[in-house]
């Protein structure tokens, strides 16, 4: 399995990727881990997109591209990955695919998590972080009246609100998903690879959702087209006649037309030709 899964900030795209991770076997490739590891490696890519954050410049698709590639060439991704947080405009999903096809490992699937605005930003808004540990809470999951401290540390330090999960900022990065990644179902939609869930309720619920829509016919479908060599039909699916073979067969229809007709005209002309020897006979009786 080749998977994306689409989502907003806060629909639980991180969660359900290492949830598919245990239950698939497949590892999941996000670019900010690919991102701070090559960074922290100094490889090639990593000294560039460096520069460029120092520079407070976004990192370059080409750039992001090419840890993929190099993170896809490691033999953990044999039988499938997970892509979570890219592509995430259309300029990127069209750069990735001419990428993939390139190295004969196409997407087999893309899954989109549904979740209301309203629920996204309680989710985001209410989130709350231990500076220790880095566990993540909500505040409107914890018991009422419950101390924001981590319950993962010894030494129980407080929790903290990251400075882009607040309101106001979880609202315009909800309007740039709308503008900028939500096209995207349009365009997976096209290629026939599009399922959709709904991805609010029970963590546990949604994942069985999840692997529910990866098992469908249509999942499968997908993944078996894009297995089929260049070429050649899936399996299931119907060949398409060669053009030399219509060619073929639309000159044998003719042929056969051309022939019924030349028959039809030849017992039209014999019937006339019997009509007239009758009719001479009929004259020449009545003559004598």
């Amino acid at each position: 399995m080749r998977i994306v899964l689409l989502g907003a900030p806060g629909s639980g795209k991180g969660t359900q990727s290492q949830r598919l991770v245990q239950r698939l076997g497949i590892p999941q490739i996000s670019t900010g881990d690919l991102l701070r590891s090559a960074v922290a490696r100094g490889t090639a890519l990593g000294l560039k997109a460096r520069d460029a954050m120092a520079a407070g410049k976004l990192v370059d698709d080409g750039i992001v591209l090419g840890m993929i590639r190099e993170r896809l060439a490691e033999p953990d991704v044999a039988r499938g990955f997970i892509l979570d947080g890219f592509p995430r405009n259309i300029v990127q999903a069209e750069a990735l695919d001419a990428m993939l096809k390139q190295i004969g490992k196409p997407l087999g699937a893309v899954v989109l998590m549904e979740v209301p605005n309203a629920e996204l930003v309680r989710r985001i808004a209410g989130r709350r972080s231990c500076q220790t540990c880095g566990s993540v809470y909500n505040i409107y999951s914890m018991p009422v009246g419950a101390p924001l401290v981590c319950t993962r540390c010894a030494d129980s330090p407080p929790l903290y609100q990251r400075p882009d999960d607040n309101e106001a900022t979880v609202v315009e990065r909800l309007k740039v998903y709308e503008a900028q990644t939500r096209p995207l179902a349009g365009y997976y939609g096209k290629q026939g690879l599009l399922q959709t869930i709904d991805a609010t309720g029970d963590v546990d619920a949604i994942t069985e959702l999840l692997i529910g829509v990866l098992s469908s016919p249509v999942a499968a479908r997908a993944r078996a087209v894009a297995k089929a060599p260049a070429g050649k039909p899936a399996p299931g699916a119907k060949a398409k006649p060669k053009v030399k073979a219509k060619a073929k067969i639309a000159r044998k229809a003719a042929k056969k037309a051309g022939k019924a007709g030349h028959a039809v005209r030849h017992r039209s002309v014999a019937k006339k030709k019997v009509a007239k020897k009758k009719s001479a006979g009929k004259k020449a009786a009545r003559k004598k």
